[in-house]
């Protein structure tokens, strides 16, 4: 685990989790495992994060409850200064990691935390820095065989898909063909 916990990779998929619903760690690292199956998640990695969030401010712990015969479970939940980060997290997440990255797919998957006209305005900056990086690539360098640059051209086809995944989902957004939280079709 990185020194600074807030680095950690969970940490975006573990405040989601939280928005929905606050949990204890043995809750959250179920939900984790279930949802994100390629997540790697420990008890005692999520248990670890889930402190250190809440030192940081982002999160609030219950008094410890005990159920039945189990050991007391603290369960936490988001600040209003966590539900900020998270936005953040999942705005950053969606403008500035690399293309078909894990970090991306858990933006993605809580890009309805933000509000419609903004989401689409991020996934719109990512298609047009993800266009000027596909620029970049189409170029092939003079005197070198096809067969040798094979790996740019599978690249300029993944990225090519992403921004047109990209640029349908903004206008799926817009046009409230997606059911968006707190935002009505407009007449």
């Amino acid at each position: 685990m990185p020194l600074d916990a807030s680095r950690n990779s969970l940490v975006l998929p573990m405040l989601g989790l939280l928005v929905e619903q606050p949990a204890h760690a043995y809750d959250l690292t179920r939900r984790l495992r279930e949802r994100y199956g390629a997540a790697v998640a420990t008890r005692s990695t999520v248990t670890s994060l889930l402190k250190a969030l809440d030192r940081a401010g982002l999160l609030s712990a219950r008094p410890p409850e005990r159920s039945g015969n189990r050991p007391p479970r603290t369960t936490y939940e988001l600040t209003d200064t966590g539900v900020a980060e998270f936005r953040q997290r999942v705005e950053t997440g969606l403008r500035d990691t690399p293309v078909a990255s894990t970090d991306f797919v858990m933006a993605v998957a809580y890009l309805a935390i933000l509000p419609a006209d903004q989401a689409g305005s991020v996934l719109d900056d990512r298609a047009d820095r993800l266009d000027r990086e596909l620029a970049e690539l189409r170029a092939q360098p003079d005197g070198v065989p096809e067969a040798h640059m094979l790996e740019v051209a599978y690249w300029r086809t993944v990225v090519a898909a992403e921004v047109a995944w990209i640029r349908t989902l903004a206008r799926r957004i817009r046009s409230h063909d997606i059911d968006w939280p707190g935002s009505a079709p407009t007449s």
